[in-house]
């Protein structure tokens, strides 16, 4: 007996009836007569020709099913009620492919590395070998498109070849050196070229490291490892940000308790304010990253200047900083925020003789009650924050006691792929992640038309799209290529499924301007994460 044919046969034959379900114009509601005999045979089967854990994950679902029941079920319900199902379905027929590549388990705060390489196979294999040690990586042919995507991702290592359309690997690392004056981000430069000169050159140009191509994966791995233990000793030690000079993340979330402690012992309140510049993408999209470096340093230096000695500020991350006021009452601290906002508002920042001016919002909190916890005091701040960028921006908006339901940004997510299992799995994996107060408004497409026909694409918000590559009516490089033609271009991060030998494919997404890609078959744990990299610079 033939059992891997049997298996291809029933796993081919439960997608067919799942699609059919799920994708047919015709099927509204599905009896559950049908769902269990659909499962009962599954189980029947499976058994037979030892698919253990398809017959235990039927058997499961059958055991709260009624074989003689007159309910039907929505398609929704029904989707949701036989994930773990098609889930199973799709690790069973990739799991070969899937274990081979998963390697450790990423999460989403994995080190990050940026190779930039116009040799797309040079980048397939990197990526594959980086990712299979746990990091994650993210890849560009496109010089000027990379720089863009350093400045907003902010790698923890940077891989740059020399020999790049348009602007070498030199170039490249002078755009972003008096950003890495300020940032400690190890740069590794690769090149067929490996004399003595060009490796000088390189070292001069700013680069810690210089391997020559072709590339000893060993060797390579080796020293790729040893960047990323020295950055993570770096960022681990250092409690004041490189680039504004004020006190860093780490070290609020190292002081923050402290307050409360104290306020435990003498019952004085103290206040705390998340506050964010205005628009500041569009400072970088106008000006540059630079010019947006210099208005964060700026800002940082002002906040520090006009607050007490008593009071600190802290950089969170990006354009968001965290101060803390002791001692000092809700009003008293909205009022001096609300001078603050005033006064910043008037400073002219200048690039090439154009004048231009920036705000910032703030978010406030004040303890006033033993039982609240830091967590609960930032999370109602950050709360009151995003109140007052709805309401206008430019402003305070403040909380006194309980987390406060302001409503959310609202992120569009869409998913076009015509694998009904896939697109499901998406849509579940995307659910679950949890952005705080960005609201993700997801939808699933079998096709590009039906998702270009929903006018999502249109409605101008931000957007975050997952696009299989290879799709009957519309492929996905075509849907890349409307939505990054489009009047909202600026507003799209594209995602691009891809065949594991779709060289020319990967190459073709990465010009167009997707802004990363994953090879199908691929780890849903992994998927997940790079996911949630990603929707990060929706936040």
């Amino acid at each position: 007996m033939n059992l891997e044919k049997y298996k291809n046969h029933l796993i081919q034959n439960t997608k067919k009836i799942l699609t059919n379900w799920f994708e047919s114009k015709e099927n509204e509601r599905i009896p559950q007569r049908e769902v269990y005999r659909f499962l009962h045979s599954i189980k029947g089967t499976a058994g037979t020709i030892q698919l253990g854990g398809l017959m235990q994950v039927s058997d499961r679902l059958l055991s709260v099913l009624d074989e003689n029941s007159e309910t039907v079920w929505e398609l929704d319900e029904l989707r949701t009620f036989l994930f773990d199902l098609m889930e199973l379905t799709y690790e069973y027929e990739n799991y070969e492919h899937v274990t081979m590549k998963s390697g450790a388990i990423r999460q989403s705060n994995a080190q990050l590395i940026q190779i930039i390489d116009d040799d797309v196979s040079m980048l397939i294999l990197l990526k594959d070998v980086l990712e299979e040690k746990g990091w994650m990586v993210i890849t560009n042919t496109d010089p000027e498109k990379a720089v863009n995507q350093y400045f907003e991702m902010q790698p923890d290592l940077l891989i740059i070849d020399l020999h790049l359309p348009l602007k070498d690997g030199f170039h490249v690392l002078e755009d972003i050196q008096t950003h890495n004056e300020k940032y400690f981000i190890p740069k590794l430069i690769i090149s067929i070229q490996n004399d003595k000169e060009t490796r000088m050159k390189a070292y001069q140009s700013g680069a810690d490291d210089f391997i020559g191509k072709p590339i000893d994966i060993e060797e390579f791995i080796v020293k790729i490892e040893r960047h990323l233990q020295r950055k993570k000793f770096f960022d681990q030690s250092v409690l004041v940000d490189e680039l504004t000079q004020i006190y860093n993340r780490r070290f609020l979330e190292e002081t923050l308790p402290r307050y409360f402690q104290e306020y435990k012992r003498s019952k004085q309140a103290f206040s705390i304010s998340v506050v964010d510049i205005d628009f500041f993408k569009q400072v970088n999209d106008t000006y540059g990253h630079l010019m947006g470096d210099k208005v964060l340093t700026e800002f940082a230096q002002f906040i520090k200047r006009s607050i007490r000695s008593s009071d600190f500020i802290f950089r969170y991350g990006g354009e968001e900083f965290v101060i803390i006021f002791p001692g000092t009452t809700n009003e008293k601290a909205k009022q001096r925020l609300t001078e603050l906002i005033h006064t910043f508002s008037k400073k002219k920042f200048t690039y090439k003789e154009k004048s231009f001016s920036v705000t910032f919002s703030a978010g406030l909190f004040t303890v006033e009650n033993e039982s609240v916890t830091p967590e609960e005091a930032f999370k109602n701040a950050d709360h009151s924050l995003y109140e007052a960028k709805r309401l206008g921006r430019a402003r305070v908006e403040t909380s006194h006691t309980s987390l406060l339901l302001y409503e959310k940004k609202v992120v569009n997510v869409s998913v076009i792929d015509d694998d009904i299992i896939i697109r499901t799995m998406l849509n579940k994996i995307i659910e679950s992640i949890d952005m705080g107060h960005v609201e993700l408004n997801i939808a699933v497409y079998e096709n590009g038309p039906s998702f270009f026909k929903s006018r999502r694409a249109n409605d101008g918000r931000d957007h975050f799209l997952i696009v299989d590559g290879v799709m009957p009516i519309m492929d996905g490089l075509e849907v890349l290529q409307k939505v990054k033609t489009g009047p909202h271009a600026n507003q799209f991060t594209v995602l691009m499924l891809t065949g594991r030998k779709s060289e020319a494919n990967i190459a073709q997404a990465l010009k167009l301007g997707a802004d990363d890609y994953v090879t199908k078959p691929f780890s849903m744990s992994e998927l997940q994460a790079r996911i949630e990299r990603l929707l990060k610079r929706e936040k």
